[in-house]
Formats: structure tokens, sequence, C-alpha cells
């Protein structure tokens, strides 16, 4: 069983930076590829990016790449997600999930934890 907790969502000017946090409570942690999902408003919900247990590979979603950039670390059970150069479209709720394979954190419809989601809005 993991639980999953983001924070260090905020409103931040188009051009800006935000750096979100999530941190996992739970065995084994280092076992778990991580991943980011954002929902815009009346829009379904997306893959932003991943990770896998060790952090040896990561992946990104063409709309954020070179732009944001996910890491961890495993002593602290925490996962965080660099945000630069944002822009309007990067508003939304950002969700960070969990899987047993990276494959699970790839899919929105296959993680198996989630959290509870932290908003970030970028104005124009």
């Amino acid at each position: 069983q993991l639980q999953v907790v983001e924070s260090g969502g905020g409103l931040v000017q188009a051009g800006g930076s935000l750096k979100l946090s999530c941190a996992a409570s739970g065995r084994a942690f280092s076992i778990y590829a991580m991943g980011w999902f954002r929902q815009a408003p009346g829009k379904e919900r997306e893959f932003v990016t991943a990770i896998t247990g060790s952090g040896g590979s990561t992946y990104y979603a063409d709309s954020v790449k070179g732009r944001f950039t996910i890491s961890r670390d495993n002593a602290k059970n925490t996962v965080y997600l660099q945000m630069n150069s944002l822009k309007p479209e990067d508003t939304a709720i950002y969700y960070c999930a969990a899987g047993t394979i990276v494959a699970q954190v790839l899919d929105v419809s296959r993680p198996f934890y989630w959290g509870q989601g932290t908003q970030v809005t970028v104005s124009s």
C-alpha cells in the first residue's frame, strides 16, 4: 500500500517556474515507478512525465519536453516535478501517481495509486 500527497502548486505568471513535490508513505518506495498527470478544466486527464524506481529512466509528454523535469529522492520518499517556462495552457490540477512498473504510469488508466492533486495556475 502506498499513499502519495502532492504539494507546491500555486499561481505563477507565464514564463515562470514552479516545483511540485509528491511525498509517499509506505514501504519500498524505490520499487515504484512514479508519474505526474494533469487535468485541465473541461479536459481529460493526461500524462505529463514518469520516472522509473531507480530514477534511471524518464519519460515526457511532447508538450512539456525541454521545460519540465522529473526527479526523485528515494531516501526521502519523494518525487519532484520542476516546471520552467510555464504557459497558460499548463494550467491544470497536477496529480502524482505510482505503479509497480513504469508502463502503469505512462497510461492514465493504469496507475495503482493516486494523490489528491495540486492546482497549478499560469496567468498570461
